[in-house]
C-alpha cells in the first residue's frame, strides 16, 4: 500500500517530535510540532495507520512542503489514542477563568459594604443608573479592567479588588432604542463611581475618558456623563507627570460642543475637574442632594478662603436660580428618565402622538389686555401631550425655554412670560434665550417663538446687568440661525424686544403670525402717548378732561396697533385663529426640512 506524506505547512523549525517509527496513529494525531516566529503549528497524520518513517529531528529547519514523516494507511487497534493537545471542558481554561474572576470584581455584588452606603443615602449605584438608562444588553464597556495607579500604601491586589475601572465606567450603547433606530439611539455613556475613591479623577481614568471622547467625536455619538466626584486625585494624577496639566480630557470633551448633544447628571458632590466636565455639557440635570462647584472644601481652605462643609458649596437652590442647573428632578431614577426624555428630542420624530383640544387656545389670552397669564399653559395645549421639557425654569424667568413636539416632530419653544416683569426681557432672560437658540440650532431643532413682550427691561438698575451687550447676544445668535424658525405673536409685540423674538426682524422668520389679540408698536403705547402728546395734554387745564384725552389717545393707538391693522401694513404674514396654530406651524416644518449641508455651529456657549 502506498504511504502518505505529512508535509511542513510553512517555513519553520521542528520543536517537538511526538511519535516513533512503527507506532500506530489515528487520523489527526500530532506527529511533529513546528514553530515560526514563535508561533507553533501541528503536523498531523493524514490518515490512520503506522508511522513508516520520520525524516526530521528537533531543531531541523524546514521549508514549506518538505516531508516530515510517512504513514502507511491501515487498520489500527481500538485502544490507540489520538495524541494531541490536552482537552478540558469548555470554560475551564486558566486564562479565561482569570478574566471571569476579574470581571466579577466589577459588579456591585463584589463590594456589598460600599453599595450599602450608597443605598443608605437613598441613592443608586453607578451601574444601577447605567442599567436603567441604556437599552438591555446594548452597553459595550471600555477600559473595565483598569484600576487606580499603585502606591506604596496599597497593593496591586487591593487596588484591583477595590478600585474597579479606576472609578469610572464608560462605553457605548443605545438609549430609547425601542422608539428610535440604531442611527439615532446610539450613545456614549460614562459615569464616575463615588464608591471608588470618592469618584475622583485618576490618571488611568483620564485615559479612559480620552479614549471615549475621541470615539464620540469620530462616530458623532451623543454623550451622557454622570459627573459625581471630587475632582483630581492627589498622588495619582500627578504620576508620572508633575501636575497632569497635559491631560487632553477637557479639550476633548469641549470639542464635542455643537457636534453632538451632551448631558451631565449631577447627584451628590461634584467638584473641581468633575464639575468642569459637567459645565461643558449642553445640559445639566441634578437631584436635590447635589452640590456643584469648581472647588471643593479642601481647595477652598487651601486657598485661604475659609472652611466650608461640602453642603455649603453650590447647593441646588443656588445653581438652579443662577441657571447652572437646567433640570432639577427628585432622585436618581427621575434623572435617568429626564436624560431619556431630553435625548429623545435629538433622536428624531415619533409616529404616535396626541394633543389637547386646540380650541382652548382661543381663550388662552385674557380679554383684559393688561392681565398677566401663564404662557406655560399655552405651550401645554399647543404641544403634543406630555412632550414639553422646560430648561432653566427658575433662571431668567421672563423667558420660557422648552423642548417639545408638534405631531411627533421635535421643536424648541421660546416664549415671553407675562407673570415676570410683564414679559419684559431682562439680561438673564436674554442670555437664556440666546443660549437656547444655539442649542436648538446646533443640533437641528426648529424653533418657535411665542411673542408677548413690552420690550427689553429698562432703567438704571437694568443697565447695571450689562444688558446692552447681553441683549445684543439675542440679535447676533438669531441672525446666525440655520434651522427653520417661526414667530407667533400672542399679544404684545413691542420694539426691540419683539424683534429679538423674531431673529432680529419680523421678516426674518419663515413666517410671522399673530393671534387676533396681537398688538404691535415701536414702544409701549402708554409711554408713547405720554411722551408724544405731552404738550397737548399739559395744555388741558381740567384734570378730568386731560385724563379723558389721554385715555382716548391710548385707545386710538391700541386700535391702530391691532394685529389686523399691522397685517395690512405687512408687519405680519397673517393673522390666524389660535386654534390653527399647530396646523400652521406643522405645515411650515413639513415645507422647510433641516438642510443636511448647513454649516455646523462651532460650539454651543456654556452659558
Amino acid at each position: 500500500m502506498t504511504s502518505l506524506e505529512a508535509l511542513a505547512p510553512t517555513d519553520c523549525t521542528v520543536v517537538q517530535v511526538s511519535v516513533a517509527v512503527g507506532e500506530e496513529v489515528a487520523a489527526g494525531a500530532v506527529l511533529v510540532v513546528v514553530e515560526v516566529m514563535k508561533i507553533e503549528q501541528l503536523v498531523t497524520a493524514p490518515e490512520s495507520g503506522v508511522v513508516a518513517s520520520l525524516v526530521v529531528s528537533v531543531g531541523d529547519v524546514l521549508t514549506r512542503g518538505q516531508p516530515v514523516a510517512t504513514i502507511t494507511p491501515g487498520e489500527i487497534s481500538a485502544t490507540t489514542s489520538t495524541p494531541g493537545e490536552p482537552t478540558r471542558p469548555a470554560g475551564e481554561r486558566a486564562d479565561l477563568a482569570e478574566v471571569i474572576a476579574r470581571r466579577a470584581l466589577l459588579a456591585d455584588a463584589a463590594r456589598p459594604e460600599a453599595v450599602a452606603k450608597v443605598h443608605g443615602r437613598g441613592r443608586r449605584t453607578a451601574r444601577e443608573n447605567l442599567a436603567d438608562l441604556v437599552d438591555n444588553e446594548s452597553f459595550e464597556e471600555y477600559g473595565s479592567f483598569m484600576y487606580a495607579a499603585q502606591t506604596a500604601r496599597r497593593s496591586r491586589e487591593d487596588l484591583i479588588a477595590n478600585t474597579p475601572g479606576d472609578g469610572i465606567i464608560g462605553g457605548i450603547g443605545r438609549i430609547n432604542g425601542d422608539r428610535f433606530p440604531d442611527e439615532t439611539s446610539r450613545c456614549a455613556v460614562m459615569s464616575y463611581d463615588y464608591t471608588v475613591l470618592a469618584g475622583t479623577q485618576g490618571y488611568r481614568g483620564h485615559q479612559k475618558k480620552d479614549r471615549l471622547f475621541e470615539i464620540c467625536e469620530r462616530l458623532r455619538l451623543p454623550l451622557v456623563l454622570f459627573a459625581e466626584g471630587g475632582g483630581g486625585r492627589p498622588g495619582d494624577t500627578d504620576v508620572p507627570t508633575i501636575a497632569g496639566l497635559n491631560v487632553p480630557s477637557f479639550a476633548a470633551i469641549s470639542r464635542l460642543s455643537g457636534l453632538v448633544p451632551s448631558v451631565a447628571v449631577v447627584s451628590g458632590r461634584c467638584f473641581a475637574g468633575n464639575a468642569a466636565l459637567a459645565g461643558v455639557c449642553d445640559v445639566i440635570i441634578a437631584t436635590p442632594d447635589a452640590n456643584l462647584g469648581m472647588a471643593g472644601p479642601a481647595m477652598i481652605e487651601g486657598g485661604g478662603l475659609g472652611v466650608f462643609a461640602p453642603e455649603d458649596i453650590g447647593p441646588v437652590e443656588v445653581q438652579t436660580a443662577n441657571g447652572v442647573i437646567d433640570i432639577l428632578v427628585d432622585d436618581d431614577a427621575a434623572a435617568v428618565s429626564a436624560v431619556k426624555h431630553y435625548l429623545s428630542f435629538f433622536q428624531g420624530p415619533v409616529a404616535e402622538w396626541s394633543c389637547a383640544d386646540q380650541a382652548a387656545l382661543r381663550d388662552a389670552i385674557p380679554e383684559n389686555r393688561k392681565r398677566a397669564y401663564d404662557v406655560r399653559e399655552v405651550i401645554r395645549v399647543l404641544a403634543d401631550t406630555d412632550s414639553p421639557l422646560e430648561l432653566r425654569p427658575t433662571f431668567g424667568e421672563g423667558i420660557i425655554t422648552s423642548l417639545a413636539r408638534l405631531e411627533g416632530r421635535p421643536i424648541g419653544i421660546i416664549a415671553n412670560n407675562s407673570l415676570h416683569l410683564g414679559g419684559a426681557i431682562d439680561a438673564n432672560g436674554a442670555d437664556k434665550a440666546a443660549r437656547f437658540m444655539q442649542l436648538c440650532d446646533g443640533h437641528g431643532i426648529p424653533i418657535l417663538f411665542l411673542c408677548d413682550t413690552p420690550g427689553f427691561m429698562v432703567g438704571p438698575e437694568a443697565e447695571k446687568e450689562a444688558q446692552v451687550r447681553r441683549f445684543g447676544r439675542m440679535f447676533v445668535v438669531g441672525a446666525s440661525l440655520t434651522v427653520p424658525f417661526a414667530t407667533v405673536v400672542l399679544r404684545k409685540a413691542v420694539g426691540l424686544g419683539a424683534q429679538a423674538m423674531a431673529g432680529g426682524s419680523f421678516h426674518t422668520p419663515l413666517v410671522t403670525l399673530s393671534w387676533p389679540t396681537g398688538e404691535v408698536s415701536g414702544m409701549g403705547i402708554e409711554g408713547a402717548v405720554t411722551l408724544g402728546a405731552r404738550r397737548e395734554l399739559e395744555a388741558i387745564d381740567d384734570a378730568d378732561e386731560r385724563a379723558a384725552a389721554y385715555d382716548a389717545r391710548v385707545e386710538a393707538m391700541y386700535e391702530r396697533s391691532k394685529a389686523l391693522n399691522a397685517a395690512a401694513h405687512h408687519e405680519f404674514d397673517d393673522v390666524i385663529d389660535p386654534a390653527e396654530t399647530r396646523r400652521r406651524i406643522v405645515n411650515l416644518l413639513r415645507s422647510a426640512p433641516i438642510d443636511p449641508n448647513r454649516a455646523p455651529r462651532p460650539h454651543i456657549d456654556t452659558w
